[in-house]
């Protein structure tokens, strides 16, 4: 519902300087990103002692990408948050900058709390951090049309960035300049809790927002308890005051049909909750209902907010002992086991879901089903809800670590600095090391690219070898805080590893060749004189497809000329039992 009431008491109250266009235009309007640099030098001054302007790095376009810390005691720096061991919720709008309720709830709520109108001492005992645009050049695209299956507000700013790269798919490959200098800064706070601000896309329901939090379904056993606890007090607090919150992302399992229900996920760290939870830490993703009008939106995300701020204000305690204890058993090495990749199982039940009357019928445009919604008809939906999961791709990790050559150590290391994460070098070189090495036995790029990558997948095994290690040779431990996430970006198979991104497919690409007229005459010699590859090749003949094939039957032979290219399709990074001897300082795990 509209709030005429509470509209006219926040533009009465606030003062003159922290009050938005947003507000000011009665929830229609939101303002540009000028006003985030003006709001930032304001707060300050409104508040001395109790808010800070952060300048988090700058856009590709010149921007700067802006933050607020507000604490009543002052605690403002990650240094003094750590010294007092003061818990820190971390909270961003428009990381999709056409979905920019985060930023106008964010100034909103930080004004009554700093001023004392909202829950009245909690920024005495939690800091908050807010960055009101993550995607600022994308805000500054701004338009009217951006978002046609959205209600307000008026004109937003848009979905990607200035290099057309999606935020919110670049967590693990870190490859934008917004988003190392933001990782660089949420590790340094290293919040309890990171909350990313969104809005829907897709169907017509009543239900008003959803909120993912993980852990709550994977993890480590206590933070999951901790991670249900936190988001059934959350919905408690969203039902009382009158929010219709769904704990899942609320797209079907069909495109267009409701009746296919819903699924509980848990996505891979290339998306904001799912990256946080990977560190043992608390990711929250929430989604307002795009169809919503602005005001209720604004105002649920507001509501979202402030009560997270309270219960880790009063859980941090518990929430800062659980997250320390995962930290210790991972950087024990007691983490012997990731999961790479979840997947549902056949459980379900039949939940209910308030939407609306609809009707699907074939469509003499698309000529494909679509769907007609009444929203002047609300209707129960009673829906499959799968919400048991598995895993479908874990990873053993190995006792040691992983080793990058030389050749690629420099950028691999820049992004494990970007993620918290510890490397270090080798000072001399190692003559003789067991390790293991990667082969893959299939390899298929995308069809197309995907986020400015050309992906690849690949299937194979970890075999055990023994290889000279040289100097400057990259060392990432696995007994290390962070260690799930580094398992997602180093072991290859997964969906956010940096094979799988693309970084490093030049090696999966042949450079050297045999022309075929060297390759006939060794083919009919290499038969002549071995049985064994005589018997393999005629049992490959009774493949039709391979017998039709000249390319593949001449690379039968390719395969085993002396002049092959023995290191296509190895994965140049290794793995290892034992730290290798001779590695230089440890570097800091903390930008």
């Amino acid at each position: 519902m509209l709030l005429p009431t509470l509209l006219a008491m926040t533009l009465h109250q606030a003062p003159s300087s922290l009050t938005t266009v947003s507000e000011q235009s009665g929830w229609t309007r939101t303002g540009r990103y000028s006003e985030v640099e003006s709001l930032c030098r304001a707060f300050p001054k409104a508040f001395p002692g109790k808010v800070r302007c952060d300048t988090v790095g700058t856009t590709p376009e010149g921007r700067p990408l802006l933050a607020l810390v507000a604490s009543a005691d002052g605690t403002l720096t990650p240094a003094a948050a750590a010294r007092k061991q003061r818990p820190v919720v971390f909270f961003q709008g428009g990381i999709h900058s056409g979905e920019i309720d985060g930023k106008d709830a964010g100034f909103w709520l930080l004004r009554d709390l700093l001023a004392g109108k909202e829950q009245p001492g909690v920024l005495k005992r939690v800091t908050a951090v807010f960055v009101p645009v993550f995607n600022v050049d994308g805000h500054e695209r701004f338009g009217p049309n951006h978002r046609p299956n959205q209600n307000g507000p008026e004109e937003m700013g848009w979905r990607a960035t200035a290099q057309n790269l999606n935020l919110n798919r670049d967590y693990a490959k870190a490859e934008a300049p917004e988003m190392v200098a933001l990782l660089k800064y949420l590790h340094a706070w290293d919040p309890l809790v990171y909350a990313d601000l969104h809005a829907t896309n897709g169907a017509k329901f009543e239900h008003d927002v959803s909120v993912g939090i993980e852990p709550q379904k994977s993890g480590p056993a206590a933070l999951r308890e901790l991670g249900v606890k936190l988001r059934e007090e959350l919905f408690t607090e969203l039902e009382s005051q009158q929010h219709l919150p769904v704990p899942f992302y609320p797209s079907f399992i069909e495109d267009d049909d409701p009746s296919s229900g819903f699924a509980y996920g848990v996505p891979p760290p290339r998306f904001s909750h799912a990256y946080w939870a990977a560190h043992r830490r608390f990711g929250v993703l929430v989604e307002t209902h795009s169809w919503k009008p602005y005001a209720e939106r604004v105002k649920a995300t507001r509501n979202i907010v402030a009560s997270l701020l309270r219960l880790v204000a009063r859980d941090g305690a518990a929430l800062r002992a659980a997250v320390k204890a995962a930290d210790a058993a991972d950087a024990a090495g007691k983490t012997r086991e990731v999961v790479l990749t979840w997947k549902n199982t056949e459980q379900k039940r039949t939940i209910d879901f308030r939407g609306y009357a609809y009707e699907r019928g074939a469509s003499d445009v698309s000529g494909q089903t679509w769907i007609r919604y009444d929203d002047t008809k609300p209707q129960v939906w009673k829906v499959p809800y799968f919400e048991e999961i598995q895993p479908a791709l874990t990873a053993s990790l190995p006792a040691g670590g992983y080793l990058v050559p030389p050749a690629h150590a420099t950028w691999v290391e820049a992004k494990l600095a970007a993620h918290g994460l510890r490397s270090q070098r080798l000072a001399k070189p190692v003559a003789s090391a067991a390790v293991e090495s990667f082969r893959a036995t299939e390899a298929k790029w995308s069809i197309q690219s995907v986020e400015n990558r050309q992906t690849l997948n690949v299937k194979g095994a970890w075999e055990p070898q023994s290889q000279t290690l040289p100097a400057g040779t990259l060392y990432v431990p696995v007994a290390q805080e962070g260690v799930e996430l580094v398992a997602h970006l180093f072991e290859p198979t997964g969906p956010d590893s940096l094979l799988s991104w693309g970084f490093f497919n030049a090696h999966f690409e042949q450079k050297e060749y045999v022309e075929d007229y060297v390759l006939e005459p060794f083919a009919r010699e290499l038969l002549a004189k071995d049985a064994s590859v005589k018997a393999e090749w005629e049992a490959k003949l009774k493949d039709p497809a391979f017998a039709k094939d000249a390319r593949a039957r001449l690379r039968f032979f390719y395969e085993r000329h002396p002049a092959r290219d023995v290191q296509l399709r190895v994965y140049p990074v290794l793995r290892i039992q034992a730290a290798p001897q001779g590695l230089a300082a440890v570097k800091p795990a903390k930008p």
